[in-house]
């Protein structure tokens, strides 16, 4: 089993998670971040004031999934995370030792 991290755009996060949801992945976990890669601090402008902005808002998904699944997954994130600009996000796998499913105990690839 590998869990797949994701860190996308706020805004394309409905398309990624209707694209892993119809391709079989059906439970996600989102959290809001905060983060900066490459493009680092921007200034935006309030009342007339320049503010300097250091971090930029993200969606965080994380999903796991059996090893036969993970290419399927990564390559659906990122075609619909992508929209081709500076700080589309970044994706990354883990592998996972062990998955209990708390409501049945269940554990192993019948828990994901």
């Amino acid at each position: 089993m590998k869990l797949i991290t994701a860190v996308i755009q706020p805004g394309r996060l409905d398309h990624v998670s209707q694209a892993l949801t119809e391709a079989g992945f059906p439970g996600v976990t989102v959290t809001e971040v905060k983060g900066h890669g490459a493009q680092a601090s921007r200034t935006e402008y309030y009342r007339g004031m320049a503010v300097s902005v250091p971090f930029r808002s993200k969606m965080r998904l994380e999903l796991v999934v059996a090893n036969e699944q993970v290419d399927t997954a990564v390559q659906l994130i990122v075609d619909h995370a992508r929209t081709g600009q500076i700080g589309d996000g970044k994706v990354w796998v883990t592998a996972v030792e062990h998955v209990v499913r708390v409501r049945t105990g269940e554990t192993g690839d019948a828990a994901v």
